[in-house]
C-alpha cells in the first residue's frame, strides 16, 4: 500500500479480494504500518490491527458485543443482527457470541461449566475419533487431507459431546456450514436461504434432543443443560438451544481449519516438523504458533460503550470497532520475526481467540483436538508430503476466516 493509497475497506480485506486470499499479510502489514486505526465509511466501522490496541479492546469487558447496540451507521455489524425478532428476548434470537452481560454472564457460566467438565476428560474420545479416520487411509497413495481428516475429526468430536447419532453427522455438517453463513455479512440470497434453512432444522432436532433427553437422559452435554436446567439454572429452552447450536458450528470449522492449516505448515517448515517429531510434548507450543501465524478467524467485533480513544483515534458511543486479529497475531512491535513459523516461540500470547468474557468458549476442546491430531497424523504417516508441492493452496472465500478448500497430500 503506497503512502498516499487510501487504506483497504472491509471487502478487500476478505477473501473474496484475491490479492488477500493468497496472503492476507500483503494487505495487513502496510495497513497496520501505515494506519493501524482508521474508519471504512461503508461499513461503517474503525479497524484497528496493531496487537496492543487489539488486545486492550478483546479484553475490555465494559464495551459491548451486540450488534444491535451499535449505531445505524455501522452498517457492517448491524448485517449480524438483521434477521432479528425485535418482539423476542435477545437471548432467544442470538448465542453468548453476540450477548452483553448479565445475560452472557448468566448464559455463558452454566455452558461452560458443563462443556469444561467434559472436555477434562475428553482425549481418549479425541484420539479414537482420529484414530479411525487414520485407519481409513492408511495405504491410499494419495488423499485430501481436508475432507477425509480434518473436516470429519472436529464433526464427530463435538457431536459426541453433544450426544448426537453418528448417521447425523453429514446433516450436521451441511446445518453447521450454513448456520455460519450468520457470520458473513456479504452472503448471498443463496447462502442466507441456506443460513434459515439450516437454522430451522437445526433448531427442530435440538428440540427433540433435548425432550428426549428430558424423559431418557445420558452420558453426553444436552444432558448436562436440561439437568442444569431443572436443577435450578436460569435458562430457557431456547438458550440452550441456541447455544448448543453455536458449539456445534463453532466446533466444526475453526477447528477444521487449524488443524488443516497446521498440517500444511509443518510440512512446509521440515525443521519445525522434525522437532515436533522429537518431542510430541511441543504440540501445545505448535499449536499456540499456528493460532499466531495461521489462525482460522480473522476477526472480531465491539461496539463502543463510552466516548473513548484507540490509538489516539477518538471512537464514539455505539460506534463498531472491528479488530483484525490476523494482523495483531503478526505485529513486528510485538512478536520477533513475526513472519517466521517458530513452534517454540516464547513471548506475549496470540490473541486468535479474543479476549476478556468473550474468549472463545470453545478453546480447550479446539487445543486438544488440533494437539492430538498433529501428533497421530504425523506418527502414523512421518513421511506426509504434500502431494503436488508446486500447487497454490486453494483457500476458501468465506469472509473473515481462513482455510483451505482441498489438502492433497501423500503419505
Amino acid at each position: 500500500m503506497a503512502d498516499d493509497a487510501s487504506p483497504p475497506g472491509m471487502l478487500q480485506l476478505t477473501p473474496l479480494d484475491p490479492t488477500y486470499r493468497a496472503d492476507p499479510h500483503a494487505v495487513l502489514g502496510p495497513m497496520r504500518e501505515q494506519c493501524p486505526v482508521h474508519r471504512d465509511a461503508m461499513a461503517g466501522t474503525f479497524v484497528i490491527s496493531r496487537y496492543e490496541d487489539v488486545r486492550a479492546i478483546v479484553s475490555d469487558n465494559s464495551l459491548w458485543r451486540d450488534p444491535m447496540n451499535a449505531e445505524e451507521a455501522a452498517v457492517m455489524q448491524r448485517r449480524f443482527a438483521d434477521n432479528a425478532d425485535p418482539t423476542l428476548p435477545r437471548t432467544s434470537t442470538t448465542s453468548i457470541l453476540m450477548l452483553d452481560n448479565p445475560d452472557h454472564a448468566r448464559v455463558r457460566q452454566p455452558l461452560a461449566q458443563a462443556l469444561y467438565a467434559r472436555v477434562a476428560k475428553f482425549r481418549p474420545h479425541v484420539e479414537r475419533i482420529i484414530d479411525h479416520y487414520l485407519d481409513a487411509v492408511a495405504g491410499e497413495p494419495t488423499f485430501d487431507l481436508m475432507a477425509k481428516f480434518c473436516v470429519p475429526v472436529p464433526v464427530d468430536a463435538i457431536a459426541e459431546i453433544l450426544g448426537v447419532e453418528h448417521e447425523r453427522l453429514d446433516d450436521f455438517r451441511d446445518w453447521s456450514e450454513g448456520v455460519i453463513l450468520g457470520l458473513n455479512p456479504f452472503r448471498n440470497a443463496e447462502q442466507t436461504a441456506h443460513m434459515e434453512r439450516a437454522s430451522l432444522a437445526l433448531n427442530a432436532y435440538f428440540t427433540a434432543l433435548m425432550a428426549d433427553r428430558r424423559a431418557a437422559p445420558r452420558d453426553d452435554l444436552v444432558s448436562d443443560m436440561v439437568t442444569l436446567q431443572a436443577g435450578g439454572a436460569p435458562l430457557s429452552d431456547d438458550e440452550i438451544r441456541i447455544n448448543l447450536q453455536a458449539l456445534l458450528v463453532g466446533g466444526n470449522l475453526t477447528t477444521t481449519d487449524l488443524i488443516g492449516n497446521g498440517v500444511r505448515l509443518l510440512m512446509l517448515n521440515p525443521g519445525e516438523l522434525a522437532k515436533l517429531k522429537a518431542d510430541p510434548k511441543l504440540a501445545a507450543g505448535a499449536v499456540e504458533e499456528v493460532l499466531r501465524y495461521e489462525g482460522p478467524v480473522d476477526i472480531t467485533g465491539r461496539v463502543a460503550s463510552r466516548d473513548m480513544e484507540v490509538g489516539g483515534c477518538p471512537v464514539g458511543k455505539t460506534q463498531s470497532m472491528t479488530t483484525f486479529l490476523r494482523a495483531a497475531n503478526r505485529d513486528p512491535a510485538v512478536f520477533d520475526d513475526p513472519d517466521r513459523f517458530d513452534i517454540t516461540r516464547k513471548g506475549k500470547p496470540h490473541v486468535s481467540f479474543g479476549g476478556g468474557s468473550h474468549i472463545c468458549i470453545g478453546a480447550p476442546l479446539a487445543r486438544l483436538e488440533a494437539q492430538v491430531a498433529l501428533v497421530k497424523l504425523f506418527e502414523r504417516f512421518p513421511d506426509l508430503r504434500l502431494a503436488d508441492p508446486e500447487a497454490e493452496p486453494v483457500w476458501r472465500t468465506l469472509p473473515f476466516f481462513r482455510g483451505l478448500e482441498t489438502l492433497p497430500v501423500a503419505p
